[in-house]
């Protein structure tokens, strides 16, 4: 064999091979080494070496090639790169994701692999078939690498102890491996024996849970192995499931997507899903018709004229950008007193005001919604320490915070220096250390005090109509880094007082109006967001909205906060400052609404949920698409 042949061999095997500090690394499953495939790794150990180093080359030259569009300026002056570094507080410290955001679908596209897991025998669904295979080419087509099964997972044994018994039951099966985006899947009936198998699993699991594990968390994988013998669901073949996610096809819930159900009632009836299934995505499909659902719970609907459309603009982007909520230790904490906040007692004003609005419907308790020990388990790692989801957000960002000028002429400019981690051109700094921006307003150049920004948030799962002052409102800060102040005599680890998942679009927006449509913001900004759309009706004189055509990326993700920053400039660039509301929209999601008065906000949002122009779920999304 060929040293690619070897190496290929070796990792459908689930042995890992790489290079660190010029040495060649080796991790290998037990038994799998044998003393001939040691005594052919050393024969051709100069061959590997070279190969690796060849294959890290490409590897990095085609990563810059896919985000040498990232140094091409936007329309405000700025590149990409600049934006996520802004809105995410550090510099040279954050991942490659972080620093160097994707917003282009096919680009995005170009860094997936995806797998299909085959179809179970004696499949008769015709409608998925024809979808699936639809699917996987439009995949491809875009640039997509869709990874055959058997080359997209390695074979994988495991032992489970059964509880209080000697006996053990050894596992064979496939799991996908680390590099695998998303696998999908279709819906498979539960039988009368996987019924029987998933009950027992899940006793077991109770058992080892209460008198073995005692309350310790383990990982998800581990989890995976002690459940998933019974499972018949892809989720059981991921060999790292914070990387893979799972797509389940499935016939289209027509209750689910109907405007004339509840929210609510949707709520609880996607989250059903999504845990019945095991999955991240479900796609619903019909002869006519086909939806997507994911945990910010859309009842998007797309003709099949709009497949082209779905793949690239909502697919493919929550793909590549799946939901995680930012653990605490993203962030530097301290603590305040929300007594002496004037801005936190607003935003506790502004949530028992919305309760009339029915735009915040109560969250739910995982421990409500997901019925199993286990799956409740893997959720709770996944969401980080999260005992409960709730949809939409309400915020109160306090006026910018600036030491010295808050712009400064071009001359001036050129005598400050550099900024680690920024470019010269875009971010510079003065003796004191503020950070001076140069950015496009208009026609000219402006260069402009990038300020301290200070939101105060609901915490995530609380009540957002309901607030309390004592125990529910964080106060988020944007520097240099990520800044996170908790009500004083509250403790993290005792609490569940996490932040919400769109901090970077709570901080994006702030920062973009500080920079471009300062007027919003200069005596603090009510923000709400809510899983639903205005009509376009319902705008009037100097309301706005921006963001329709967007690519559908989930919440709390860098490129959601992105695209807000850049939904601010693109509507000061094209109707000016005088701006009394923004709508900024997030297709399959929701909207984002600002104004830089409470009152009038409240005022406005009543008489478009009385006039039913404003309403939760997709039914007025088309009238702003529309429009664009």
């Amino acid at each position: 064999m060929n040293t690619s042949e070897i190496l290929e061999t070796l990792t459908q095997k689930g042995v890992k091979i790489w290079i660190e500090n010029e040495k060649l690394n080796i991790r290998s499953p037990k038994g799998v080494l044998t003393p001939d495939i040691q005594a052919e790794l050393t024969a051709h150990k100069l061959e590997i070496l070279e190969f690796l180093r060849d294959t890290s080359q490409q590897e990095h030259a085609t990563r810059n090639n896919i985000y040498s569009t990232s140094a091409i300026p936007l329309p405000q002056g700025l590149i990409l790169q600049t934006i996520g570094r802004l809105i995410g507080g550090a510099s040279e410290q954050l991942s490659l994701e972080c620093q160097e955001p994707v917003i282009d679908p096919r680009l995005m596209a170009q860094r997936l692999s995806i797998t299909f897991r085959p179809l179970p025998k004696k499949y008769k669904n015709v409608e998925i078939i024809k979808f699936r295979a639809k699917l996987e080419q439009k995949l491809q087509e875009y640039g997509v690498k869709v990874i055959p099964w058997q080359q997209a997972t390695r074979e994988f044994r495991y032992e489970i102890n059964i509880p209080f018994t000697n006996i053990k039951k050894s596992i064979k099966t496939r799991v996908v491996k680390t590099g695998i985006n998303a696998v999908i899947d279709v819906d498979r009936p539960a039988s009368i024996r996987s019924l029987a198998e998933t009950f027992a699993a899940e006793k077991l699991y109770q058992l080892y849970s209460h008198f073995i594990l005692k309350g310790r968390k383990i990982s998800v994988t581990r989890i995976g192995s002690l459940i998933g013998w019974a499972e018949d669901c892809a989720a059981k073949f991921i060999e790292d499931p914070t990387n893979t996610q799972v797509i389940v096809l499935s016939n289209i819930d027509k209750e689910f997507v109907s405007f004339q159900t509840p929210y609510q009632e949707k709520i609880k009836m996607g989250l059903n899903t999504l845990v019945r299934t095991f999955s991240e995505i479900v796609i619903g499909v019909s002869q006519s018709e086909f939806s997507i659902l994911n945990m910010n719970l859309s009842d998007s609907v797309f003709s099949m004229d709009e497949f082209d459309k779905f793949v690239l603009k909502s697919l493919i982007p929550k793909v590549y950008v799946p939901i995680l909520p930012l653990p605490l230790s993203k962030f530097k904490l301290g603590s305040y007193n929300p007594q002496s906040s004037i801005y936190a007692q607003k935003l506790v004003s502004l949530s028992t005001q919305l309760a009339d609005t029915n735009l915040f419907p109560p969250g739910s308790k995982l421990s409500e919604v997901i019925k199993r020990q286990s799956h409740r388990d893997i959720v709770n790692v996944i969401v980080n320490g999260r005992t409960g989801v709730s949809y939409g957000f309400v915020a109160y960002a306090e006026p910018p915070q600036y030491i010295g000028a808050i712009e400064i002429p071009e001359h001036e400019w050129e005598s400050l220096t550099a900024v680690n981690g920024f470019s010269s051109d875009e971010v510079r700094q003065n003796t004191i250390g503020r950070r001076y921006l140069k950015t496009k307003v208009g026609v000219e150049y402006k260069f402009k005090q990038i300020p301290d920004i200070w939101v105060c948030s609901a915490r995530s799962g609380s009540n957002k109509t309901n607030l309390q002052l004592e125990n529910d409102i964080l106060r988020i800060g944007l520097t240099d880094r990520l800044l996170l102040d908790l009500p004083q005599g509250v403790d993290p680890k005792l609490a569940d007082i996490k932040p919400s998942y769109d901090v970077y679009v709570m901080l994006a927006i702030a920062l973009s109006t500080s920079l471009y449509a300062p007027n919003l913001i200069t005596n603090g900004m009510p923000m709400i967001h809510f899983h639903g759309y205005p009509a376009v009706e319902w705008l009037q004189e100097q309301e706005y909205f921006m963001g329709v055509n967007n690519p559908s990326v989930p919440c709390g993700t860098y490129e959601s906060g992105v695209f807000n920053f850049l939904s601010i400039y693109n509507l000061v660039n094209q109707y000016g400052t005088d701006i009394n509301l923004a709508c900024l929209i997030e297709p399959d999601h929701g909207t984002n609404i600002i104004a830089p008065d409470l009152e009038y906000l409240l005022s406005r949002l009543k008489t478009g949920c009385e006039q039913s122009a404003i309403e939760l779920g997709g039914k007025h999304f088309y009238s702003l698409e529309k429009t664009k």
